[in-house]
């Protein structure tokens, strides 16, 4: 499967969601690739510090932040179990080039209207990439939801009047992913037991049972 992570607006937690995806993935013994189409190199960077702790290769990462994408992923597809994209911001030809290579994609929304307002640009991609892979499967997933705050709690309700469906498996606002990241970690290896690392399982649960 070729998973991708998109959203027209950066800073929403795309590379922290790939890494997480990919790291569970890999840690449930399937074959993982995770490719950088963020011209920031985050998830790249992501893999430096990891090795640079020392620390054992989950996946391998490949940066290719090119509009070719669509053309080399389905190549590195068939060398795994699973592909999956840290898309870009902002930079649309690039996003159509993610959209032409992906199977599934999942659009990170931050519980907040601006984020919301936000998603118009990256539904009508999608929805323009459906007329020509009408396959592809696309859904928004919650991420960064603080709880106690009450646009946390209607975040689901204000995304009910868009085209896409929302997963049920939402991912909150955690120290455990800041931290994670910093270290080049995976929430489920720096803190095992956490709701963080439960999340994460859950997010990967539903995505793979997504259907056809």
């Amino acid at each position: 499967m070729i998973i991708a992570f998109l959203h027209q607006k950066g800073g929403v937690g795309k590379t922290t969601l790939a890494t997480h995806v990919a790291g569970e993935l890999a840690l449930r013994g399937q074959q993982v690739i995770l490719l950088d189409a963020d011209p920031q190199g985050s998830a790249l960077d992501w893999t430096q510090r990891r090795s640079q702790q020392g620390l054992p290769r989950l996946f391998g990462t490949v940066g290719l932040a090119r509009e070719m994408l669509h053309q080399e992923a389905p190549e590195l597809a068939r060398r795994s179990d699973h592909v999956v994209i840290d898309g870009p911001p902002r930079i649309a030809a690039l996003a159509r080039s993610t959209l032409l290579a992906a199977e599934r994609v999942l659009v990170p929304v931050q519980p907040s209207p601006y984020d919301v307002w936000a998603c118009a640009e990256m539904v009508a991609l999608i929805r323009e990439a459906q007329v020509f892979r009408p396959a592809l499967r696309a859904a928004f997933v919650i991420n960064r939801r603080i709880s106690t705050t009450v646009i946390g709690r209607e975040a689901r309700g204000a995304l009910v009047d868009q085209p896409l469906p929302v997963l049920c498996a939402e991912v909150r606002q955690r120290i455990v992913f800041a931290d994670s990241v910093a270290a080049g970690r995976l929430a489920r290896e720096t803190a095992p037991d956490s709701a963080a690392a439960r999340e994460i399982a859950a997010l990967t649960d539903e995505l793979l049972r997504w259907p056809a």
